[in-house]
């Protein structure tokens, strides 16, 4: 079993931003030359999340939409009593999603349907660089 690790590393706007980061792991993949196994995408960090969507806008605003519906920005979260940086929807939030994804990789791709993309959801209250690690397993 060979183990290949290599991280992304980009900017996110918080408040529910979301990145499409496909393209970037499939770069990963190729330089890494895996050709059947599997990708793990990780968050380190606990106010960001990973998941699959068709990454068009209607349903970017709908995801949000969905988010705020369910982990609503703006009432008391006890996360904001200790700390007081009232981002305690954004670590729920974060919670609810997982901070990591699994996808089989077939013949050095993705083994993505048609309209499904791989996204990083930013649910934190501030913009920051964030960085994921990407590893593959053959």
């Amino acid at each position: 079993m060979n183990v290949r690790t290599s991280t992304i590393e980009f900017r996110a706007q918080g408040n529910c931003d979301v990145v499409d980061i496909t393209t970037r792991v499939a770069d990963c993949i190729r330089s890494a030359e895996v050709q059947n196994g599997i990708v793990v995408i990780f968050v380190p960090g606990s106010t960001g999340g990973l998941t699959t969507v068709e990454y068009e806008p209607g349903l970017v605003k709908d995801l949000k939409e969905a988010f705020q519906r369910i982990a609503p920005q703006g009432p008391r979260y006890h996360h904001d009593d200790r700390w007081q940086d009232g981002n305690g929807h954004a670590h729920v939030r974060a919670s609810l999603v997982g901070p990591s994804l699994a996808i089989p990789i077939v013949n050095g791709r993705m083994s993505l349907g048609t309209w499904q993309q791989v996204v990083f959801v930013d649910f934190d209250t501030r913009a920051r660089l964030r960085e994921l690690v990407v590893q593959m397993v053959e």
